[in-house]
């Protein structure tokens, strides 16, 4: 835009004009990169623009929103506006706000904001809100992120649309979230105990005589394809991570880990 400003042989420099900042940054984020719309935009405020008495064309911000056919909303990108914005997206999603959800999202959308960063903030979502108690909620938001990345926009913000309705109308579980806490918490404060060498491969004939692999029972040998054995490490044996809610999908989980470890839950 600087140089089709500047440019004397095939640029606007011969008809003086100057855009203001604002302007110009409405210029860049609304043309989405493509430069033809940009140009085409600038030449048409330019020649809508009449000089000033000094032979200035002066373009606001006003007349670059008309050129574009489209309001620069009121939306920081680096400031309060963004981190503001996109918190209400995500309270609204986890609130099962189909509405204000699209809302929030259109706010950011229309006003330039990237739409992978909306796309990687579902993404943590789908993970960190819905969980296991609807898997599928992750699938929908990688494919909202890869047809974004494949199509572009605006054709794009459907698909984040499309992904943030089915976010907003999952149902909800942060037990997944709440199990990687405390796996984290135990990772960093306890002692790095070694893998049981039931579980260890015995990949030598010295690993063979120190025990590798010995007493290990193969799930598929046994009824039902499971077998109770200990898989953590002694220190932590019988620690419990997860536990499902009665949300959506967590509630066959919770079926299926009463049924394999039931007696375990009981002893304990």
């Amino acid at each position: 835009m600087q140089r089709a400003i500047a440019d004397e042989d095939r640029g606007l420099h011969g008809l003086g004009v100057e855009l203001e900042s604002d302007a110009l940054e409405h210029l860049i984020v609304m043309s989405n990169g493509d430069a033809r719309v940009a140009l085409n935009a600038l030449e048409m405020a330019t020649f809508a623009t009449e000089p000033d008495a000094e032979g200035k064309r002066r373009i606001p911000l006003s007349t670059i929103e008309d050129a574009l056919q489209h309001r620069a909303l009121l939306y920081d990108k680096a400031g309060d506006q963004h981190y503001d914005i996109i918190s209400a997206l995500h309270k609204s999603l986890r609130g099962s706000d189909p509405d204000a959800s699209l809302y929030w999202l259109g706010r950011m959308l229309e006003a330039g904001e990237d739409p992978l960063y909306v796309a990687r903030r579902l993404v943590r979502f789908a993970s960190e809100d819905v969980g296991m108690a609807d898997p599928q909620a992750l699938v929908v938001a990688m494919a909202a992120q890869q047809a974004v990345h494949f199509i572009g926009m605006p054709e794009g913000n459907l698909a984040l649309a499309q992904a943030v309705v089915y976010l907003a109308t999952a149902p909800k579980s942060n037990a997944l979230y709440r199990a990687y806490s405390k796996v984290q918490q135990d990772v960093e404060r306890t002692r790095t105990d070694p893998v049981p060498l039931h579980l260890r491969n015995p990949e030598t004939r010295l690993m063979r005589e120190l025990g590798y692999g010995k007493g290990y029972k193969y799930a598929h040998d046994f009824p039902g394809h499971f077998v109770e054995q200990q898989n953590l490490p002694h220190a932590l044996h019988r620690k419990r991570y997860y536990s499902p809610s009665d949300q959506g999908f967590e509630k066959e989980i919770e079926r299926r880990l009463k049924a394999w470890w039931g007696k375990k839950e009981d002893e304990e």
